[in-house]
């Protein structure tokens, strides 16, 4: 059996600081054991530290939730609570589907903090106007918990139709001004959510591609039967251009006889035009005047002597 777990003198787990070593090596960030600084406090200090000195972890092949799950193997109670407020903060990260199925998060369910576990639902599944409808049952949102979830709901937008109007946008995320609108979206089209341009003549904004979100266990039946009917519409297209392969094939090989039949009446045609041509100029060869032979007689050589005075 495994040993349980030594704890720091302020009551939180080792393993917390050996993930905050593990995020931050080479002595970048101390984190001592303090008695008078509880554990939620360290996961806070840990991840404003990560704020002011870059957005990237620099643990190798990290994404940037991975660091929350190796925190919350060993989070509980309070300290769950404050890994959640950090993680709907932390900028890049937007997928929470992982987080919701550790341990410590399942947890919560059963406390009075469940309603962060809401809250950690709306920003995995729902939008904007989720939070609005259930305001009195949720934790209030902090300014960038705020700009996250409208970010969020940005993307689910684009998911449904790649021009969404300004108008449809403004009423979503309750602004009122449109410039406001804007600096919002270009500041999702920098955060690479989105990739997206906007049409200010004609208020709308046009979207080119977005990422993924969360998928409900629920939803991914109506995701299967979808794809099936995709393979379904695939194997059809990809049958009919066979057949209009084999259609074509066969119109080129009529074409290919029909040229070969075309070709050897024209090789003909040209044999006896070669001919008629011989025969023609064999004959425009011969003298058109003949000369006749005189026949020889009595008087016929009897006129020729005297014509020329001979008896």
């Amino acid at each position: 059996s495994s040993r349980p777990e030594k704890k720091g003198e302020g009551g939180e787990p080792n393993s917390v600081y050996s993930a905050a070593s593990a995020i931050y090596p080479q002595g970048a960030v101390s984190f001592k054991r303090d008695p008078s600084r509880p554990f939620p406090v360290l996961i806070k200090k840990l991840f404003q530290t990560m704020d002011e000195t870059t957005t990237t972890p620099t643990l190798v092949g990290c994404s940037a939730l991975e660091q929350f799950l190796l925190l919350a193997k060993t989070a509980k109670g309070p300290a769950a609570v404050e890994l959640i407020k950090q993680a709907l903060e932390a900028p890049g990260v937007y997928v929470f589907g992982e987080l919701l199925e550790t341990d410590c998060v399942k947890e919560l369910v059963s406390t009075p903090s469940a309603n962060y576990v809401r809250l950690l639902e709306v920003f995995a599944y729902g939008t904007y106007t989720d939070y609005i409808s259930n305001t009195s049952s949720l934790p209030s949102l902090t300014p960038a918990q705020r700009k996250k979830l409208k970010h969020l709901t940005i993307v689910s937008l684009a998911a449904k139709r790649k021009s969404i109007p300004y108008q449809t946008l403004l009423e979503t995320l309750d602004i009122r001004d449109v410039r406001e609108l804007e600096d919002l979206i270009i500041e999702a089209i920098y955060a690479g959510i989105i990739q997206a341009k906007l049409d200010q003549k004609n208020k709308q904004l046009e979207v080119e591609c977005f990422i993924g979100r969360d998928v409900k266990v629920q939803a991914i039946e109506g995701m299967v039967g979808k794809l099936e009917n995709w393979c379904v519409n695939c194997a059809s297209v990809l049958q009919s251009v066979e057949d209009q392969i084999q259609r074509a094939n066969q119109t080129k090989g009529e074409c290919v006889k029909e040229q070969e039949k075309t070709d050897q009446e024209v090789r003909q045609l040209r044999q006896t035009l070669k001919v008629a041509t011989s025969e023609h100029d064999e004959h425009m060869t011969m003298d058109p005047f003949p000369k006749q032979q005189m026949k020889k007689g009595v008087r016929g050589s009897t006129a020729h002597m005297k014509f020329f005075g001979k008896k």
